[in-house]
């Protein structure tokens, strides 16, 4: 069963850890940020079935709740949880000693934040790698593509003319690069997130000396999240390539 844990006061400040059942994980640490455009209706019961399965082939897996627009969250609170959410690692005495890198593993708009975490100043907890699933790593295309009713401007509060360094700050694909090695999976039938954020944000990690490498996997852009579809085994192979790349 997951572990609740908080990491501020606010409801939406927590995080579940999953264990695997009776022994030590084998591989590492995972990171697990939901998506659903950044917004209060869609919350880490998306990560729950990834939660399980990780820890049935021998990953921790550190579900993340964080404040989303319309509950607290935006600019800069999200930001802000999702640090101090992977943070919180350090402080949890059930992963004392654990072996292996911490991946943070996002999708859609968990796949922004997940970037967006693997270049932040000073972590406590540093990441290895992230592995996105579709994600929205291209904000200002999102926001000229109109992508969920304007999602993006919604989320920073305000228009990229409007807050330019906001915009700077939060995007991925203005934040190369980051420091640790980035899987870009993207769905081969995705509608949801178009196939140019991910080229996008791959054009731009590689011409800035960044890691950055797409890979696209079967089906749409839900299969990456359901365990058992075929896109799902490719996250889970990416995991293991990730965790093989940082063990050196």
């Amino acid at each position: 069963m997951p572990q609740r844990f908080t990491y501020g006061s606010h409801a939406e400040q927590f995080g579940e850890l999953t264990l695997p059942h009776g022994k030590e994980p084998a591989h590492g640490t995972v990171v697990i940020i939901h998506g659903g455009y950044w917004r209060a209706n869609y919350s880490l019961e998306l990560g729950r079935p990834l939660a399980a399965d990780l820890a049935a082939r021998g990953w921790a897996a550190l579900n993340l709740e964080y404040r989303r627009a319309g509950n607290g969250g935006g600019w800069p609170e999200t930001f802000a949880d999702i640090g101090a959410g992977i943070d919180a690692l350090a402080d949890l005495p059930e992963r004392t000693g654990f072996p292996g890198p911490v991946i943070a593993l996002g999708h859609s708009a968990g796949g922004q934040l997940a970037v967006w975490a693997a270049g932040r100043r000073a972590p406590r907890v540093v990441l290895n790698a992230v592995v996105s699933q579709s994600g929205v790593l291209d904000l200002r295309r999102a926001h000229e593509l109109g992508l969920s009713d304007g999602a993006a401007e919604n989320f920073l509060g305000t228009a990229p003319d409007q807050d330019p360094e906001r915009w700077r700050e939060a995007d991925p694909v203005q934040a190369v690069p980051v420091p640790v090695p980035v899987f870009v999976l993207h769905g081969a039938t995705d509608t949801t997130v178009p196939l140019e954020l991910a080229e996008n944000y791959v054009k731009a990690a590689d011409a800035a000396g960044g890691t950055a490498e797409l890979r696209l996997v079967p089906g749409d852009h839900f299969d990456l999240i359901n365990p058992g579809t075929p896109a799902w085994a490719e996250v889970l192979r990416t995991l293991n390539d990730a965790a093989a790349r940082t063990s050196g």
